[in-house]
């Protein structure tokens, strides 16, 4: 009869996380079990948590902002941190910090911003490109890099390593290269972190399937060189942007277990596309279902190096399922004091250790 009871009581478990998945439940699931949340509704986080890497509509900051402000009620977020994009020197769009932060400036208990994006990754490919990293060239990226941090920046990003087509061009750089060192030790000094886009690539490659790089039939290997990065100056805080959303294949749960345990500097934050979900995806159903067993042993195992980055455009796009949603579905199956760690305690630590963020009113 036991054995029966206990059937059942597994039966009535699944269909409820089968009711969940269709949306015929909008009840959430009780703090620190760790249940699956469906992304079918705009489903809260169990706990806060500050989304460590989005970004906004440069053609209205403001409108971007109030969108920010308005979501983080519904997200239970309690803090967002914008940057721009990687851009290059050539680009009509490039912007910078200065055009996010008058926006921000009034809500500095609800938002932060990176700086560097529009202006510091466009100087290093400038100089990858030209073979000159000389102390002129240093000292003006050093001056660059101070004036973004006078103006409010919390630390450096989006910078780019190696970044695929899409919203900005393809981008490689050496993570070694002399302006990369010279940041980690800009950040080491101040104390802020880097926020790092690079794809995963061991050994030359073609670029994978799915991916076209004009001129580029092989992409040069880069993972030695960003460990060398990492060792440069152990006091830089690197958050490797995108844990979870991988493009090459390369980035698993093993490389990444591998890299954290030999360098204790290097930080990631997790990012979960519903539409685009790439390889190597944290979830089941890669942009839904349930945590996989081996990102959750990485979790548990470095608990102090994970936050949560769900790389949200604001204003939030009118159709489909938010980036941000998918990212909840998976906080929300975490361990409670796991989802306390990576949701909000290690952010606070990296970006706000004169003032961490405080939960949503």
């Amino acid at each position: 009869m036991q054995r029966i009871l206990r059937r059942l009581a597994c039966f009535t478990l699944a269909v409820s996380y089968v009711a969940a998945g269709f949306g015929l439940s909008r009840k959430p699931p009780s703090a620190g079990q760790g249940d699956q949340v469906a992304p079918s509704g705009p489903n809260p986080s169990l706990s806060p948590f500050v989304d460590v890497h989005a970004h906004l509509d440069p053609a209205d900051p403001a409108r971007s902002v109030r969108s920010a402000l308005e979501a983080l009620a519904a997200e239970n977020a309690a803090k967002i941190v914008f940057m721009p994009p990687p851009f290059t020197a050539d680009d009509p769009a490039r912007y910078d910090a200065e055009l996010i932060l008058p926006a921000a400036k009034d809500h500095r208990d609800r938002l932060a911003v990176l700086g560097g994006g529009g202006s510091l990754n466009a100087m290093i490919h400038q100089s990858v490109q030209s073979g000159e990293a000389g102390p002129r060239i240093q000292w003006r990226f050093q001056q660059r890099a101070e004036e973004l941090l006078r103006a409010g920046a919390v630390g450096f990003g989006e910078l780019a390593a190696e970044h695929f087509p899409g919203a900005t061009p393809y981008q490689s750089a050496p993570p070694d290269h002399p302006l990369f060192l010279l940041l980690a030790d800009i950040a080491a000094e101040h104390g802020v972190p880097i926020d790092l886009h690079m794809e995963a690539i061991p050994q030359t490659m073609a670029p994978p399937a799915g991916v076209t790089v004009p001129g580029r039939p092989q992409l040069e290997a880069n993972l030695a060189g960003f460990e060398r990065l990492l060792a440069h100056n152990p006091r830089a805080r690197i958050i490797w942007a995108h844990a979870g959303w991988d493009n090459t294949g390369y980035r698993t749960p093993e490389l990444c277990r591998r890299l954290l345990g030999a360098h204790p500097n290097l930080y990631m934050d997790v990012k979960v596309d519903p539409v685009r979900p790439g390889r190597n995806s944290p979830l089941s159903g890669g942009g839904s279902g349930t945590l996989k067993a081996e990102w959750l042993r990485v979790f548990q195992d470095f608990p102090d190096r994970f936050v949560i980055g769900t790389d949200q455009h604001y204003p939030l796009p009118p159709a489909g399922p938010q980036r941000w949603q998918a990212a909840v579905l998976l906080l929300n199956q975490l361990p409670a004091e796991l989802r306390q760690k990576i949701g909000m305690d290690n952010a606070a630590k990296l970006y706000f250790s004169g003032s961490p963020p405080r939960s949503p009113r």
